[in-house]
């Protein structure tokens, strides 16, 4: 039972990936990859709700293991992937419409999207740190076929560019991971047990020192590679910028935080092995820099889907910023972080897209007049926005006020004063590179956009994500159980 319970997040969307690749993608078969999403987020409630209700993890075969942490990072993969599956069909008309796709190019894309959500379900549920890696090496495989969907120079080098700083990423962590093995295995734990989550945090204390702080940081540059963080950092906005809308959603809202949660995972060991001093400080260069490269590459932006990827790299490094000051309180803020940016985010790429067709831009300067001309899709965009840039009632405002009031209190009042200034410029420049957009005289004089039905129909699923954040930011409840027992998972 429990192993079905963990194995099927990871079957749903590979069963819905064979589907697509033996009868492609068609009119019977365009909303298969919501319905699998469904399943993972349905699943991820379930595993959930028996984590949290039986006070222990879900566990099966030792290779696999569900617990709170899990079971939350499931759910946001579902629900974001929802999201993104529900706005693919509309976004794919657009791309025929506009000659950039065919039956086989939407076929291809079907499949990986598929595999992408199951790899990253593996990754959530997999209870060793070698499954894990592995899982995270079969995303980058997968989505680098994805950044290159279209196939023209510059998706085709961002698909490099992205494969080989990720694979430099990945070969780093592999390498801190081989560390670790060696020094856990020095410590007596058996072969079969020495790269185990739980046998690793339950042994912390009789790790080497000297090789658990090479291994650990490591661990924490290769996987920070693959979640955005500086300073292997630079692929992402060359791979936003080419990559399909739901894909770069997806990309975003969630594969980010599945590689920052295997950081936390190991921040769990670290803190016992080494204290909490030696991954604290780790964690606050990485999200310090982070936030300063985010914010000063996001004042001189010229294109709207790589501001929404420097986007992306502040938030990360708003949330390095929480997990080094790893009360209980910063960490159920940061885990409440992770599901609002990710819906936030999901919808503004996705907006950023049915702009992108209507447009045939992606240059701010390029695009005036959009609330005018296209008043849904500009509005879809407009809301995400200000989900992105904290406003309340979205959730994203009470999370940065629960990691400003954690950091002070765990005594971080300097990088925490710094590192929100920096968000501060962040702010400035995307809401008014969002403002330009918006407002003034169209000078591409383009046509007006099609009917207000068809545009509201399209970005349904896009608003449904908006309201989500919204109401978990105003009726904390949903997931306020949840958080408080995954808090103690992600760190110390």
């Amino acid at each position: 039972m429990n192993t079905a319970l963990l194995l099927a997040p990871v079957v749903v969307p590979a069963a819905a990936g064979v589907l697509y690749l033996f009868l492609g993608w068609r009119r019977t078969t365009r909303h298969l990859g919501t319905v699998s999403a469904a399943g993972i987020l349905a699943f991820g409630i379930a595993l959930a709700v028996r984590a949290v209700h039986d006070g222990t993890a879900v566990a099966a075969s030792g290779w696999l293991r569900g617990d709170p942490l899990a079971g939350f990072l499931l759910i946001v993969i579902g629900a974001v992937a929802f999201v993104a599956c529900a706005a693919s069909p509309a976004y794919l008309a657009g791309e025929r419409a506009a000659e950039h796709g065919d039956a086989a190019s939407e076929r291809r894309f079907a499949v990986l999207v598929q595999a992408f959500l199951a790899a990253m379900c593996l990754a959530v549920v997999g209870a060793n740190l070698g499954l894990v890696w592995v899982a995270i090496e079969a995303t980058t495989t997968v989505t680098a076929f994805l950044v290159g969907h279209r196939r023209s120079r510059a998706a085709v080098e961002a698909a490099w560019k992205y494969v080989v700083i990720c694979s430099v990423g990945i070969a780093l962590a592999l390498l801190g991971i081989v560390v670790l093995y060696a020094a856990a295995r020095h410590a007596g734990l058996s072969e079969t047990s020495a790269l185990s989550f739980q046998e690793l945090a339950g042994h912390a204390h009789a790790l080497d020192q000297q090789a658990t702080r090479m291994a650990v940081a490591l661990i924490v540059l290769g996987f920070g590679a693959k979640a955005g963080l500086a300073p292997l950092h630079s692929w992402l906005p060359d791979a936003h910028s080419q990559a399909p809308a739901p894909v770069s959603a997806l990309m975003s809202g969630v594969l980010l935080s599945v590689s920052f949660s295997v950081i936390l995972r190991t921040k769990q060991i670290a803190d016992v092995a080494l204290g909490t001093g030696f991954v604290k400080t780790l964690m606050l260069i990485a999200a310090l820099a982070t936030l300063a490269v985010a914010a000063l590459l996001l004042i001189g932006q010229r294109d709207y889907k790589r501001m929404l990827a420097y986007s992306s790299m502040e938030h990360m490094g708003l949330m390095t910023l929480g997990a080094a000051a790893g009360t209980p309180l910063a960490l159920s803020a940061v885990l409440l972080h992770i599901a609002g940016h990710g819906l936030g985010k999901a919808a503004a790429f996705c907006a950023a897209g049915r702009i992108l067709q209507e447009t045939g831009t992606s240059r701010i300067d390029a695009v005036r007049g959009l609330a005018a001309r296209s008043p849904v899709p500009a509005g879809t965009f407009a809301t995400a926005v200000l989900v992105l840039l904290g406003f309340p009632p979205f959730a994203l405002f009470a999370s940065e006020l629960g990691i400003a009031r954690a950091g002070f209190a765990a005594g971080l009042g300097w990088p925490i004063a710094a590192g929100f200034t920096l968000v501060l410029l962040a702010f400035a420049a995307i809401a008014a590179h969002t403002g330009r957009m918006l407002l003034g005289a169209d000078p591409l004089q383009s046509a007006p956009a099609g009917s207000a039905g068809a545009a509201l129909r399209a970005q349904t699923p896009l608003i449904a994500a908006l309201v989500a954040v919204a109401f978990i930011g105003v009726a904390g409840w949903p997931l306020a159980h949840l958080l408080n027992a995954a808090a103690p998972l992600a760190g110390r």
